[in-house]
């Protein structure tokens, strides 16, 4: 039976590039996977059912929160959206180590499950950063950016809550300390042990 892996929480802000530094480090690393959430919104244009999201209907997605399925689950404006706790558990046993992309608060839930859980916040340099990256997309009014910016403030303020912290300000650095939390993580004295324990107890005798 191989090694259980290790989950990983990332949370952010919106606009703070926690989507982008995963898109670049999960397909360097066979070992770190992402799950995929279950969402009962609607497919847009580019998405594949099962990549970005699991697209439910909404009755189902109540038989599975009447099942217990969910680790996590949130309702965002009118859409409804879930962590599996099959999706999560099946890859750890099998020794792969788990990335969740979620906010604060079902990192929170998650966390309560898996107390073992590596957390890790990602946040922009500075307020006027943020702006810039909501800003830039072009697609939403400054109302709505206003919005976002007020939502952003409420999500920097649970940083504290996390074991790690990493400033994207420049974006390979940060892509860079990303990797190197999850290799620490790996690196640990019980994973090694557990990992190499017949290598060791040979070497001391």
């Amino acid at each position: 039976m191989s090694e259980a892996g290790i989950l990983f929480i990332v949370s952010a802000p919106s606009g703070a590039g926690k989507t982008s530094l995963l898109r670049e480090l999960l397909p360097t690393d066979e070992r770190l996977v992402l799950s995929v959430s279950h969402a009962t919104r609607e497919m847009r244009p580019g998405e594949e059912d099962g990549r970005h999201y699991h697209f439910v209907s909404l009755e189902r997605f109540e038989q599975m929160v009447g099942e217990g399925a969910f680790l996590e689950h949130a309702r965002v404006f009118d859409n409804y959206y879930g962590t599996s706790e099959a999706a999560v558990r099946e890859p750890l046993a099998g020794g792969l180590d788990v990335v969740l992309e979620i906010d604060w608060q079902g990192a929170l839930q998650v966390r309560q499950r898996f107390p073992g859980a590596v957390s890790i916040f990602i946040a922009p340099p500075d307020i006027e950063a943020l702006r810039e990256r909501l800003s830039g997309r072009g697609q939403d009014s400054d109302e709505t950016i206003e919005r976002r910016m007020a939502d952003a403030r409420s999500e920097l303020s649970h940083y504290p809550e996390f074991d790690y912290l990493v400033i994207n300000g420049v974006f390979d650095q940060a892509l860079a300390e990303l990797r190197a939390i999850v290799t620490a993580e790996r690196l640990r004295e019980p994973r090694q042990a557990a990992r190499f324990g017949v290598e060791l107890a040979k070497m001391l005798g």
